[in-house]
């Protein structure tokens, strides 16, 4: 069943860019190729749920310092068989956060980005098919707790100018979320 609530949410999904294009392609191939394709086991890949998390006053993003990649992400993990994308994202936010009280803005895919994943600790290289979900927490912006899988957690309200320190597709999820918040103001 969720499976087919994935398939019909990327088909209604409107890439912003080249790489989600592509991104959305690969993930629709992917997941009618492989039975399996969201579980760690699959060795040339998996899908993998997200989320962006904003506060709850819209005004601050959250992102984690990533333990393994040394980069600002958005909170995410392994499916580890759950089909349902949006609750692994919701499960993981939780878990990498420490903030309990999320909820899901909106229903339909905030973010899609599949990623090579290098070789690490015997885990030969695969790739990650990731969507992403816009979340908000109605608690305090400081009720975060910092994970294992973490070196720090931060809210942001902008992104730097030196994005070297950031995933590559966090100025694209940036735009998206002030875009989104922009279309709210002027309604």
């Amino acid at each position: 069943m969720h499976r087919e609530i994935l398939r019909r949410l990327l088909e209604n999904y409107y890439p912003t860019d080249v790489n989600e294009i592509e991104s959305k392609s690969r993930m629709l191939n992917f997941l009618n190729s492989y039975e399996n394709c969201f579980e760690r086991a699959l060795s040339v890949g998996h899908f993998t749920g997200s989320a962006w998390i904003e506060n709850h006053d819209g005004t601050k993003f959250l992102l984690t310092l990533h333990k393994k990649i040394g980069l600002w992400l958005q909170l995410g993990g392994h499916a580890d068989g759950c089909e349902d994308l949006c609750q692994v994202a919701m499960k993981e936010a939780r878990e990498e956060s420490g903030l309990q009280n999320l909820e899901l803005v909106s229903n339909d895919v905030f973010d899609v980005d599949v990623h090579l994943i290098e070789a690490y600790k015997g885990i030969p290289p695969h790739y990650h098919y990731d969507v992403r979900f816009l979340l908000r927490t109605p608690d305090d912006d400081d009720a975060i707790k910092i994970s294992e899988e973490s070196s720090d957690l931060k809210w942001f309200s902008e992104l730097p100018s030196d994005l070297s320190g950031f995933g590559r597709d966090a100025p694209r999820m940036f735009k998206k979320w002030k875009e989104r918040k922009a279309k709210i103001i002027r309604v």
